[in-house]
């Protein structure tokens, strides 16, 4: 699986606090090693975003993600709150 990192999560990324970038990192991390690790809660979105899947950092932070090729290429979309990314 190749993780790419698109400009706006970069952008989302900056933003946040230094212990909730440590957060999103070890979510990456464990996303990598298994992408339905069940801490993860991987799951399919609806409505606007069907097509993009999300997984969770916290309980209101979300990491948004779209599949290429099955998962040989992950384009990661955005970081941030459940209402900044929905």
């Amino acid at each position: 699986m190749r993780l790419v990192l698109h400009k706006n999560f970069k952008k989302s990324y900056k933003k946040l606090s230094a212990k909730l970038r440590a957060k999103v990192d070890d979510a990456l991390c464990a996303f990598y090693c298994d992408p339905f690790d069940p801490l993860l809660k991987n799951h399919a979105l609806g409505g606007s975003m069907v097509g993009k899947r999300a997984v969770s950092v916290t309980g209101d932070v979300r990491i948004i993600f779209e599949e290429y090729d099955g998962y040989i290429l992950v384009i990661v979309l955005d970081v941030g709150t459940h209402n900044q990314v929905y």
